[in-house]
């Protein structure tokens, strides 16, 4: 029978008393003793009754109890302690580990290092986080194994079911690890903090190991964890759970394609993997190298001895079966996607489904918002929600975000749930307001017309650089739209806004888009019945021919098409442009004689023409005339030509802005440089042609700045200028690598020639 001294429950007020009598308040005897606050506080609210004996000696020193009165505390710390019962039947055990386990070395090895440098001031708590289907289970289980010997006083795993409807609660997730820890039933305390109070003391010097396994929120783990001691804990979640304060986070990703071919090997064996290793290889990909996905394959495949991988890669083939040929008894990609769908509010599930609707890899959230008729916040807010939750990949750089393969295909069966109609008109209305802004964004490069008619003013671009951030981010959205509005018969808003582009598109014409777009607007103009308007954009399309595809007969056979409706039409204009692309075209298939009368031609045109177009056109013309004469030895003439155009600049062109008339003068320029260097008069030509450069590249104009940095590049090596010459080069070449630029052949050959050390080289421009 116990003595007064030895009561349960007694420790916590005799504690408190000595601490009373000793003067310290509790942050003062916690720092004594080494121990944090709250468990002082825990100890003498009596939420733990029996602290381990080092923690009672650690106190008992700070202090400075005598003889008696330690050997008192000891006996009521005691007397609190749970006795060594066996531990009760719980199912906690570790699951077995699989034997065909693939991958993941770097993430084991990152885990092994986190155990074995902790303290024990500070238990180590690795959390495990993911999208559905990456193994996170697998990954834990493994670890666990894998670091059995380190923690001798046993390892624990519970499933606390977060994507069940209701999940496990905190109070019975700790009845039960207590239990497995040897605390007889009767010692369990009713409440959650009492029950938590007890497992930190408890494990305080057990060297034990926990798997929490597939927990829903921070809030129910947060009761699960040690304070202090040698103990591992180990959390898997789909969910980031970003709110864990002071964990170790292992985010697994989907497999490498060799790691895919591997695990494939692993569970269908080996030599039936490498007798068809461009199946296994298809195989892979089509399971986007989720490890979920790719075990059902190979488990298919082994439960298949007979069957061929290219018949299970035919089947995986047609999407609109991939998700019923992905399963193989009760494992289930689409069940593994569905339980973290079936968790999220309407208004998220709506999210989900409407962005697999978006065009391209990737989306923004107002494109997620005008899909699914939400709010752009309610959207932001939604999509970083689907991120957390593992159901969407975030870009790393901006606020966009991704499906994985298999992910969208799910959230695409689930548009069964909205009305076809709703869905049609969903659609439409993004396709619209994408129009809208991609043609109010196209306009802040055109220096004849302002930017206007932006569906959002408050979203809107400012200015240019946020113009061509939105064009160039939200491309194949408004590209796809741009088609859509074209099949849907809205002729006019394709033509306003392939028009809008007009200008936009002179600066990037690397982009091999531009053909579908003028492509669009062509098949407009002529639903229109406007033979003008389709010799405009036929021009435009012989444009992107010739610089974004790079297919010259394309090029001359649009040209054509577009002098036979220009001269219908009776524009001046446009003939004289029509002549100009077919010049291009011409000159680019190596018929140089016929490219200048084309272009003379055209000069005519133009010069014939009074308006300030026409001025402009004449410019254009005059400058790629004598880039034609430069290209067949006739430089002399080349520099009269350029000359011309020098003193159209100089003159000014009435009613056109100051910045247009500067991209012309700096193309100019450039050409000026080029006849310069082409007539051995390097010393003149190199100024000229940092000019050029110093301008597009202010513009933001690559598609115009790296062929003249080229050509400096050239110019600064004839000069015997080494360095700066190399240097440029370097620039220049990755440039034009960016943009699959047609000088970029010729850039290879200057860097050879500069590595030669050759200063008259054989590089030509």
């Amino acid at each position: 029978m116990s003595t007064p001294a030895t009561t349960r429950g007694d420790f916590g007020p005799r504690l408190r008393a000595l601490r009373s009598r000793a003067g310290l308040s509790q942050e003062e005897l916690a720092h004594r003793a080494g121990v944090s606050v709250r468990a002082l506080a825990d100890m003498e609210r009596g939420r733990t009754r029996g602290p381990q004996r080092r923690t009672v000696a650690a106190l008992t020193a700070a202090l400075a109890l005598p003889g008696t009165d330690a050997k008192v505390l000891e006996e009521a710390a005691a007397a609190g302690r749970p006795r060594s019962l066996p531990a009760a039947p719980t199912g906690l055990q570790l699951p077995r580990d699989v034997h065909d386990f693939t991958a993941r070395e770097a993430d084991l090895a990152r885990l092994r290092s986190i155990a074995e440098g902790a303290g024990p001031a500070h238990p180590p708590v690795v959390l495990v986080t993911g999208q559905p289907g990456l193994g996170k289970t697998a990954f834990a289980v493994r670890a666990a194994h894998s670091l059995a010997d380190r923690y001798p006083d046993g390892r624990f795993a519970v499933d606390l079911r977060g994507t069940d409807a209701e999940p496990a609660e905190p109070r019975e997730v700790l009845r039960r690890l207590l239990r497995a820890l040897g605390v007889a039933e009767s010692a369990v305390p009713r409440d959650v903090e009492s029950r938590a109070g007890l497992l930190r003391a408890t494990v305080e010097d057990r060297r034990v190991l926990f798997v929490l396994d597939n927990a829903a929120d921070e809030e129910q783990v947060r009761p699960l964890l040690p304070a202090v001691g040698p103990a591992l804990t180990v959390v898997t979640s789909r969910n980031a759970l970003t709110g864990l304060e002071g964990v170790h986070r292992v985010e697994l990703g989907v497999l490498r394609r060799e790691e895919s071919v591997a695990l494939l090997g692993r569970v269908a064996g080996p030599e039936r993997v490498a007798a068809e290793a461009q199946a296994a290889r298809g195989l892979a990909e089509l399971c986007g190298h989720l490890p979920l996905a790719v075990r059902i394959a190979a488990q298919r495949l082994a439960a298949r001895p007979g069957e061929r991988l290219s018949k299970l890669a035919a089947q995986l083939a047609d999407e609109r079966r991939r998700l019923d040929t992905l399963q193989a008894g009760n494992l289930q990609v689409r069940a593994a996607f569905a339980l973290s769908y079936e968790r999220l509010d309407a208004r998220a599930r709506r999210v989900l489904r409407r962005a697999a609707l978006a065009a391209g890899t990737d989306f923004s959230p107002q494109t997620a918002a005008l899909l699914s008729g939400t709010t752009l916040r309610q959207a932001e807010l939604c999509t970083r929600e689907l991120a957390d939750r593992g159901l969407l990949l975030p870009d790393p750089a901006a606020e966009r975000y991704r499906f994985h393969d298999l992910v969208r295909l799910f959230a695409t069966e689930q548009l069964a749930e909205d009305d076809p109609a709703e869905l049609a008109r969903a659609r439409e209305h993004t396709a619209r307001w994408m129009l809208a802004r991609a043609r109010a964004a196209a306009l802040h490069f055109d220096a004849e017309r302002s930017p206007v008619g932006d569906p959002h003013n408050e979203t809107a671009p400012r200015g240019r650089e946020e113009a061509r951030g939105w064009l160039e981010a939200e491309r194949t959205q408004w590209l796809d739209a741009l088609r859509q509005a074209h099949t849907d018969g809205h002729h006019r808003e394709v033509l306003d806004t392939a028009e809008a582009m007009h200008w936009f598109s002179d600066r990037t014409q690397h982009w091999e888009q531009w053909a579908q777009v003028f492509r669009c607007s062509v098949a407009a103009a002529r639903a229109l019945g406007s033979r003008r308007e389709e010799a405009v954009h036929l021009n435009y399309l012989a444009w992107a021919h010739n610089l974004c595809l790079h297919d010259y007969p394309g090029g001359l056979a649009t040209a054509r098409e577009a002098l036979a409706a220009a001269r219908e039409a009776d524009d001046l204009l446009q003939t004289g442009w029509a002549y100009g692309y077919g010049a291009g075209a011409l000159h680019r298939l190596g018929r140089p004689e016929e490219a200048v009368a084309w272009l003379e031609d055209s000069a005519s045109c133009h010069r014939a023409n009074p308006t300030p177009q026409g001025r402009l056109a004449e410019l254009t013309t005059l400058n790629a005339l004598g880039a034609h004469l430069r290209s067949t030895g006739r430089a002399e003439e080349a520099l009269a030509i350029h000359r011309r155009s020098e003193e159209l600049c100089e003159a000014g062109i009435p009613g056109q802005s100051a910045d247009l008339l500067a991209v012309y003068r700096a193309g100019t320029l450039h050409h000026l440089g080029c006849d310069l260097g082409a007539l051995g008069r390097w010393a003149e030509a190199e100024p000229l042609l940092r000019r050029a450069l110093d301008h597009f590249e202010a513009a933001g104009m690559a598609a115009w700045s790296e062929p003249a940095r080229l050509d400096l590049a050239i110019a600064l090596r004839h000069l015997g200028r080494t360095a700066q010459a190399r240097t440029t080069l370097q620039a220049a070449h990755r440039g034009l690598a960016e943009q699959s630029h047609p000088r970029l052949a010729e850039a290879d050959r200057e860097q050879a020639v500069s590595a030669a050390g050759d200063p008259s080289g054989a590089a030509g421009h």
